[in-house]
């Protein structure tokens, strides 16, 4: 890993949170009037205002790396942009333009000797440019793994490279399988985990593909590669670029759905009704109350019932008129009752209107 993605990476930790502080003061500055209070922190409005410059600070970070992982690429450059020839680019067309360049800058042709150390150095490097891509094999390795492959000497077919790249590629995806699982197991990915997922396959299955396929992906061909040379002098990607980008784009993805996952938690809270939004510990208390209650309801009622002790005419007698005070005030009195009884009186009594004879 490169120094500019470890400090790409490492500004992840401190930058989103440094820069929404100060675009919040100026931007406070902006809109309130000199002697107008400003929000204080702490308060609704400074932290809703603070949550919205958070958010639009992490995606246009997120935006940012991206870029930066594409202009470093386009830096570097590769073997097509160093001869200045086409992807699709023919054999002779290649040797044609090695020897016009070769012309240009052979070291034999150079009088200064700081000069001819830079030709030589760029006439080693137009040479294996060169070398590389009029062997078919070498071509094919060298548009899908990139400048890696020059180190792969015992390769020598299609299917060696394949196998080499494969496996190098593999302990990444097995690391981050098992990383993402353990933190997703241990609560820290579950916001958001839905689209990590999705990202980690579709990342997967893009690269296996574009490794494996002869051809060059559908996504450069005829979406990525055709809108860049039409809006832009972007040079056309060649496939390892492409998944140089797509791993670049889904770990910064990972961090900033991390990062994003509080602040959209306090923007848009979980519902009441939610079965995972009520507290284990909110319904332990609710249900000590409930025993407590039970327990002095019962001690009350044994206090009420306390001079009837060894009375039990008695205690049959005041069961009986609580009996009648409950049918007579709880269940008569209610309007429903009344109607429906009336209604059978009057079937008894023709012309009785409804709800005579309940006293």
């Amino acid at each position: 890993m490169s120094a500019n993605n470890l400090l790409s990476y490492a500004g992840w930790t401190f930058l989103p949170n440094l820069v929404t502080g100060w675009i919040q003061s100026i931007y406070y500055g902006i809109i309130i009037r000199a002697g107008d209070p400003k929000p204080q922190p702490g308060t609704p409005r400074y932290q809703k205002h603070r949550r919205r410059i958070h958010i639009s600070v992490i995606l246009a970070y997120l935006l940012y790396t991206i870029y930066e992982a594409d202009h470093n690429l386009w830096q570097e450059g590769d073997f097509y942009s160093l001869l200045g020839i086409p992807h699709d680019v023919d054999e002779r067309s290649i040797k044609s333009r090695f020897r016009r360049l070769a012309a240009l800058h052979h070291p034999d042709k150079v009088s200064t000797i700081q000069s001819r150390d830079v030709s030589e150095a760029f006439f080693v490097k137009i040479k294996l440019a060169q070398d590389t891509l009029l062997n078919p094999t070498k071509r094919f390795a060298y548009d899908r793994f990139g400048p890696d492959m020059l180190n792969w000497q015992h390769c020598s077919s299609i299917r060696d490279y394949l196998l080499v790249g494969l496996q190098s590629v593999a302990p990444a995806y097995v690391g981050s399988a098992i990383l993402v699982g353990l933190l997703t197991v241990t609560g820290y990915l579950q916001w958001g985990r839905y689209w990590r997922y999705l990202a980690f396959l579709s990342l997967a299955l893009l690269e296996f593909s574009t490794l494996t396929r002869p051809s060059y992906p559908r996504l450069l061909t005829r979406l990525l590669n055709p809108v860049l040379t039409a809006i832009s002098t972007h040079p056309p990607l060649l496939p390892f670029q492409l998944l140089i980008l797509a791993h670049k784009a889904t770990i910064t993805l990972f961090i900033a759905l991390s990062q994003l996952a509080p602040l959209f938690q306090q923007q848009f809270p979980a519902s009441v009704s939610s079965p995972q939004a009520v507290d284990p510990q909110q319904i332990i208390r609710l249900e000590q109350i409930a025993k407590a209650n039970e327990v002095e309801a019962s001690r009350l009622l044994a206090l009420d019932m306390a001079p009837y002790a060894g009375d039990e005419p008695g205690v049959k007698e005041l069961r009986g008129r609580i009996k009648e005070w409950l049918v007579q005030n709880t269940i008569r009195a209610d309007p429903e009752v009344r109607d429906a009884v009336g209604r059978a009186l009057g079937k008894r009594r023709v012309g009785a209107p409804v709800g005579a004879g309940i006293r």
